[in-house]
């Protein structure tokens, strides 16, 4: 019987060469302002000076003086009112909390006051850090940027593992080079989400636009990076994907505007300029509350 023939081997069809899957994105520190968890960083650490924006002077590293012992402002709810827009404008893209919670421990400047140079050496490091997560984050949830999201990948890991560094080596980071790299990125990404409008769109990056009438403009796709919108009129204006990173777009008129699907719209821009209930904004930004 071993002599016997044996029936051809059926043919194994082979198995076909599968993409290897994109490493998993690591886990993101919240990106917006929880002022519970945070020992009131903006309002000691950074410094501002007595104009429309501020009603008073204040140096870096000195406690505002509407800041009460719990970390809480003591006129909140009345900031406009009282002569303090500024901080209505603000936001620390979750800097503050990380910084407290994650950098330091849960360990305040009050209660440990050898910590505070440091604390506050850190948090406009943290703060950028969180604005290129929130940039990054972004522009690797648009289709057309495929081109690119190995890179972005890459740079989000890398700026997320900073985050979670101690404080000496954050004091020690050269975060200016680090912004020019993943903004290499990022231009890249707006590109390429922004060659899909049609037609020419326009190029007015790094623009003196202040007070421009441009009410009821087509604006979709164009480069505003980092353009000086200051009191511009934008009201009825198309920003469809227009690219607004680093826009001033303070005192702006953005009645009536469509910025659904702007690019690198932050929630600090919208809180400067002056909008109302049709303005049309990305998810997940929110009117701010003094739009009427």
């Amino acid at each position: 019987m071993d002599d016997m023939p044996q029936p051809p081997a059926p043919d194994t069809p082979a198995t076909p060469d599968l993409p290897t899957p994109p490493p998993a994105l690591p886990t993101l520190p919240l990106l917006r302002a929880d002022c519970a968890n945070c020992f009131a960083l903006c309002c000691v650490a950074l410094p501002f000076a007595k104009s429309s924006d501020f009603a008073a002077n204040k140096p870096a590293g000195t406690p505002c003086k509407n800041l009460g012992q719990d970390f809480r402002c003591g006129i909140h709810t009345r900031l406009r009112d009282s002569g303090y827009r500024g901080c209505t404008v603000f936001d620390c893209f979750g800097a503050g909390q990380q910084v407290s919670q994650v950098t330091f421990g849960g360990r305040d400047w009050r209660g440990h006051p050898g910590t505070a140079r440091r604390m506050y050496e850190v948090f406009p490091v943290m703060r950028q850090l969180h604005e290129l997560l929130a940039y990054v984050a972004e522009a690797l949830a648009h289709p057309a940027t495929a081109p690119v999201h190995p890179g972005l990948r890459r740079a989000l890991a890398e700026t997320e593992r900073w985050t979670r560094a101690d404080a000496d080596a954050l004091a020690d980071l050269d975060v200016g080079t680090l912004r020019q790299d993943v903004n290499a990125l990022l231009l890249k990404a707006s590109e390429l989400v922004r060659s899909k409008v049609p037609g020419r769109t326009k190029n007015h990056r790094g623009a003196d636009l202040m007070g421009a009438r441009l009410s009821g403009t087509d604006l979709r796709g164009a480069n505003l990076r980092g353009a000086y919108l200051i009191a511009a009129d934008l009201s009825r204006a198309d920003l469809r994907t227009a690219d607004l990173i680093g826009a001033d777009l303070r005192d702006a008129n953005l009645r009536g505007a469509d910025l659904r699907d702007a690019l690198f719209l932050t929630q600090p821009q919208l809180n400067a300029a002056q909008g109302n209930p049709s303005t049309r904004i990305p998810h997940p930004l929110t009117h701010p509350t003094h739009w009427t």
